[in-house]
């Protein structure tokens, strides 16, 4: 991507930010360095590993870790067979250190169903030797510190200079508090050259003996070693070498065996830096309340409320806007300082942020494409140096981007043909959007010429787009209005502000009928808009409320649902119960009758009697619950089998179960239809008796179902199927009157979405079409109104 882009649409803003959001120096290295993509793949590799890092600091918070130096030198050294320092080994081990805890801190992302495909060959490479792990850990601290623990000579060496110490400074404590404190200059015990000493004036230097190591500025006060710690001092230093030497062979040691290890050592190093740096992209979209964008290979861009990353949140505007789609070309037209520059550059600078892996400020399901180059002509270009005027300076720049651009690029380009002459400027403004718009690539500009406003009607796949003035106010409102130019707002400013009328109805007087007759066009299409918009957003509102009315129903009827289940279970096992009961009564019925007869005793007519009727009872009680209608019913619908006729409750039609799909699921055709059912939604009939032909006649009112779902959902199905359920659908839904119904087709590769889209824009039943809100599907299911 051009350097000139990445300054102008001060894209090292948001490189900034994100390094403030890494942890390790060289990840933040990594996020100052960091510019857009060109390549497709690698754009959606990018945005994936970023997704995968905001899952799981969603889910499971941010990963354990801490800063690092660049190991690469260190490696580097070891690749030469040099030894390394304390605080390299120390580095090494913190390196390490991380790995591990980073490694178990991920262990479990598959089970808590977070996607690592994106990030796996990271994760793999956090591959840590537990000899050197435990090896470095056992003689440093991070910081490079030798502990005792290193090697049983260190420890021995360190504790006789401890001992020895203690009895230097017993020694030399009795200097500085005995007699001998008159003939010292300050009551101290101070080190000169490595060795401990005391400070004598200069005229007892004698009374102690030992060596004079420094003296006083003054040089009343000499800095002594007593000569009965000399002996001390020297075995003290002797201590010193011999600890010196043992840490130079500790690290000798240490250093061959991190050079078994080098390349496991980088590339744990390495994955470290990227997690970090990957979740410093999670971090800055967390902190923008940003979403991922869905990236396309058309180079379109269909952004909903994008908001510009660097303006303040709770100032920002935020608008839809779209490129590439139904149209190539958009101009913007609008007031000086009404955000036609800003709408520029949040188009510009999210579409650089998408291709440098990072989420964007707007809504979820926005869509942007991956560009080969973006030129931008933004802002004052006038140099001095070069004594070129803004004209010149603009011209420059667009004629340099004009001998470059394709069709794989996006084109900005601010106030095209301003700084000259109105009407050549926009004759030239014409002409240079002419080529551009030959080239392919994609265009957007601001311009204040009303000629342009006219180019955006009369050339195809071009728009206008305007931003709004509010004229109470005398104010802007930012917001970005695609399909109407901007008018002139000058007469209605001046009459607001109290100018005589008589001079505004004369100046109105002397515009040309064309001008006049476009500004009053464009007055009745803004408002038009903005009605529009206002009947659309009361709309949303009456179905989001809707969506809400019908899933509160559903959840009751689900729960009826649930109770009445719950309810035949216990009728079930309770008759199961009582049959059972009364078969053991029967049985001793039976089984008394038998032994009587057995044992040639003559059975009593009462018995008999009494026995006949116990059974008798039973037989009544049996053939009630034969007759039960909701045990009837239950036991038809756990009865089903493939080839049987039932009835679709939420269609209200017969059909013939083709498939058994699962303990509860159904494939059932209904004429050529076949739809996926549960049990709870069928009921099998018994075959009909046949009837006596009838000739009758219905209207075609009576075709309309009361049955019909404001809902299809098409999921799991093949794109002709899906299509073919789609065409039946909406032949019901229109059928039953439907005005408003809603298509759920998933997100998957996007085929049978596309296919919906392309069916619903043939139909001409349709009035309009459009995704679902966010939090209703977003792009997994689409809208469709119909006239």
């Amino acid at each position: 991507m051009n350097s000139k882009i990445i300054e102008k649409l001060e894209y090292k803003n948001i490189t900034q930010q994100l390094s403030n959001y890494a942890i390790t120096t060289p990840a933040k290295k990594m996020s100052l360095e960091l510019l857009p993509s060109s390549d497709y793949d690698a754009v959606k590799q990018a945005i994936a590993q970023t997704r995968v890092l905001s899952n799981i600091l969603r889910i499971k918070g941010p990963l354990p870790l801490t800063d690092f130096n660049d190991v690469r030198p260190s490696v580097k050294r070891l690749k030469v067979k040099a030894d390394l320092n304390a605080k390299e080994l120390g580095n090494i081990l913190l390196i390490l250190s991380l790995a591990r805890d980073v490694d178990r801190f991920t262990s479990d992302l598959k089970e808590r169903e977070i996607e690592v495909d994106p990030i796996s060959n990271f994760l793999e490479n956090l591959d840590i030797s537990e000899d050197l792990l435990h090896q470095l850990s056992q003689a440093l601290e991070f910081d490079g510190t030798l502990l005792d623990t290193a090697s049983s000579e260190l420890a021995r060496i360190r504790h006789d200079m401890q001992a020895n110490e203690i009895e230097i400074k017993n020694r030399m404590e009795g200097y500085i508090k005995g007699s001998s404190s008159q003939y010292l200059s300050e009551g101290i015990v101070t080190i000169r050259d490595g060795r401990y000493v005391i400070p004598v004036k200069q005229e007892y230097k004698n009374k102690f003996g030992g060596v004079v190591h420094d003296q006083s500025a003054s040089g009343q006060t000499l800095f002594i070693e007593p000569q009965a710690v000399l002996s001390l001092n020297n075995r003290q230093q002797n201590l010193l070498a011999q600890e010196h030497q043992e840490i130079r062979r500790i690290l000798r040691h240490l250093s061959e065996l991190a050079r078994d290890y080098q390349d496991e050592i980088l590339a744990n190093a390495q994955a470290l830096v990227k997690l970090d740096f990957l979740s410093a992209k999670s971090k800055l979209a967390k902190a923008m309340k940003a979403t991922e964008p869905i990236l396309n290979k058309n180079h379109q861009v269909k952004m909903r409320q994008a908001r510009h990353p660097l303006i303040d949140p709770q100032k920002v505007v935020a608008n839809d806007i779209e490129l590439g789609l139904s149209f190539d070309t958009m101009l913007i037209t609008g007031p000086n300082t009404g955000g036609k520059t800003i709408t520029l550059k949040t188009l510009g600078l999210l579409q650089l942020m998408a291709q440098s892996g990072l989420f964007v400020t707007a809504q979820e399901g926005s869509q942007l494409g991956v560009f080969n180059e973006i030129y931008a002509d933004i802002g004052d270009e006038q140099s001095i140096e070069q004594s070129l005027s803004t004209f010149s300076s603009h011209m420059d720049q667009i004629i340099s981007i004009m001998k470059k651009v394709n069709n794989q690029d996006l084109v900005l380009l601010d106030e095209l043909g301003a700084g000259t002459d109105p009407e050549e400027g926009a004759s030239l403004a014409i002409s240079i959007l002419d080529y551009l718009r030959d080239t392919g690539a994609k265009i957007a500009i601001t311009t204040h010429y009303p000629e342009l406003k006219l180019y955006g009607y009369n050339r195809p796949r071009t728009t206008n787009a305007s931003m709004e003035f509010d004229i109470k106010t005398l104010s802007p409102t930012y917001k970005l209005r695609i399909g109407i130019p901007g008018q002139s707002n000058a007469f209605a400013i001046v009459r607001q502000l109290g100018m005589n009328d008589s001079v505004v109805k004369n100046a109105e007087s002397l515009i040309k009928d064309e001008d006049n007759d476009i500004n009053k066009m464009i007055e009745r299409l803004s408002q038009q808009t903005k009605d529009a918009e206002s009947y659309r957003q009361e709309m949303i509102a009456n179905l989001n409320r809707s969506i809400s009315l019908k899933k509160k129903l559903q959840d009751g009827l689900d729960w009826y649902n649930q109770q009445v289940k719950k309810q035949l279970e216990q009728a079930q096992k309770k008759t199961d119960e009582m049959l059972a009961n009364k078969r053991k009564k029967a049985d001793k019925i039976i089984s008394d009758l038998e032994q009587q007869r057995r044992a040639g005793g003559q059975v009593k007519t009462n018995k008999v009697i009494e026995a006949k009727g116990g059974l008798n009872a039973l037989e009544r009680e049996n053939k009630n619950l034969i007759h039960n209608k909701v045990l009837q019913r239950e036991k038809r619908r756990h009865n089903v089998k493939v080839g049987d006729s039932v009835k679709v409750l939420s269609y209200g039609q017969m059909g013939t179960v083709t498939k058994k799909l699962g303990d509860h699921d159904y494939e059932v055709q209904i004429g050529i239809l076949k739809v996926k059912v549960s049990d709870r939604d069928i009921e099998k009939s018994a075959v009909p008796k046949p009837k006596k032909e009838q000739v009758s006649v219905r209207s075609s009112r009576g075709l309309r179902s009361n049955n019909v779902r404001s809902e299809l959902d098409l999921r799991g199905q093949r794109y002709e199927e899906a299509l073919t359920n789609l065409d039946r659908y909406i032949d019901s839904a229109l059928l039953a009157g439907l005005s408003t119904v809603t298509i759920i087709h998933g997100i998957g590769t996007g085929a049978i979405r596309t296919g919906v889209q392309k069916f619903l824009k043939r139909n001409r039943h349709v009035k309009d079409f459009d995704f679902a809100p966010a939090n209703e599907g977003g792009t997994g299911a689409t809208i469709v109104h119909f006239k």
